[in-house]
């Protein structure tokens, strides 16, 4: 079964409408909602703000509903300027930026215990997004997806993240799904759509972040047809 986990309302709530057979459960704060979508077997969540939620969230669907691989997906902020509204990222790794024990000579982001910074995402899955994105006639880029309990505001501390992580795009919650999928072994997928440029703020994410949930949706779409043509999906 597929896991698809977004932070937010607007992200999930169009996938929801569209599920058949959908089954709930509800593990802490977090409703789950399992069943079929367009043809898949896929269990949907929204883990609410921020990387401790968004760790509960893998964890609960893995470990109690049996997600067997990941994918997360919502809007972020652009790192490049090459990046517009509604684009695509599709994430190689992921880095969570605000983990930092650099006085004790750990390079910034390291995550202690796994002792790694940029946790890959899997190839398999990656190419997948790909394939889907050109399928949907979507323009994408790849790179690291920065993670840390901010919101990002500023070209400073954005070109810091490019420049440190070579990040493509920003948010809240993906490191540490990504984390959690490492550590569980569950192959983990992001991607992201821009809901705010290098040069946006706050102002341009509330105008703009339902035209990115609509690219992302539409990709969704066709990534999940192009799983079941290859029979790696489950029918419902």
């Amino acid at each position: 079964m597929l896991g698809i986990i977004g932070a937010m309302d607007k992200e999930v709530d169009a996938l929801r409408e569209q599920m058949e057979g959908a089954r709930e459960e509800t593990i802490g704060f977090t409703r789950y909602t399992c069943g079929t979508l367009w043809g898949a077997e896929v269990c949907l969540a929204r883990c609410g703000i921020g990387k401790v939620h968004a760790a509960l969230c893998a964890q609960g669907m893995i470990l109690s509903l049996g997600a067997e691989r990941m994918l997360n997906i919502g809007v972020a902020g652009a790192l490049r300027d090459s990046l517009q509204i509604g684009d695509i990222v599709i994430a190689d790794s992921a880095v969570q930026h605000d983990v930092d024990t650099t006085p004790l000579g750990d390079p910034l982001g390291m995550i202690s215990g796994p002792d790694i910074v940029h946790i890959p995402c899997d190839e398999a899955m990656k190419e997948k997004i790909r394939l889907a994105a050109e399928e949907a006639a979507l323009r994408y880029e790849t790179g690291a997806i920065a993670t840390g309990d901010q919101f990002i505001v500023g070209t400073e501390k954005k070109d810091f993240l490019a420049r440190q992580f070579d990040a493509a795009a920003c948010d809240m919650e993906g490191g540490a799904i990504a984390q959690c999928c490492y550590e569980m072994r569950v192959p983990y997928a992001a991607v992201r759509a821009i809901s705010d440029t290098r040069l946006g703020d706050e102002t341009e994410y509330a105008l703009k972040a339902d035209l990115a949930c609509r690219n992302e949706e539409k990709l969704l779409k066709c990534l999940i047809e192009l799983l079941r043509t290859e029979g790696e999906c489950q029918h419902g």
